[in-house]
């Protein structure tokens, strides 16, 4: 019965082993490397790579990371310079394909500003508490 179980476990392991290698195996993408011969496209293309943040690695730029899939989008970001492309329309893409964390400058939405608002209140909270101790602090002194 052992036998059986240890046959099973790699036949799977087998099962989802070999399509995890082969990402690393595929040959990068055509622009994952190579740069743009128009040098002010690569220079727009550099700019914008240098904002989106790899899904793969922990806060490392698409520009800086050697992980396939920041070749990937490399090669996305400098297809769509080459073919003329506005590189807000970009990032607007990535980050609707791979969503807001790709972007090292978040858009304001309104979901964000408790994020902003919630600071503010700590603050005022705080505020009218310490001014209510030093009210009663004073009052305790007169009384003396």
């Amino acid at each position: 019965m052992s036998l059986l179980i240890k046959r099973i476990a790699l036949a799977v392991l087998v099962l989802f082993a070999a399509p995890l290698a082969a990402q690393d195996l595929l040959p990068p993408a055509p622009y994952a490397y190579k740069q743009l011969e128009d040098p002010a496209q690569e220079a727009k293309a550099q700019a914008l790579m240098e904002t989106l943040r790899c899904l793969k690695c922990q806060s490392q730029a698409i520009s800086d990371s050697d992980a396939p899939m920041a070749g990937d989008m490399r090669h996305q970001v400098r297809t769509r310079i080459k073919a003329g492309e506005d590189p807000e329309a970009i990032r607007t893409w990535l980050i609707e394909r791979y969503g807001d964390y790709v972007s090292y400058a978040p858009q304001n939405k309104p979901i964000m500003w408790p994020l902003f608002a919630a600071p503010l209140v700590i603050l005022l909270l705080a505020g009218i508490l310490l001014r209510g101790r030093f009210r009663k602090a004073a009052k305790s002194e007169k009384a003396e």
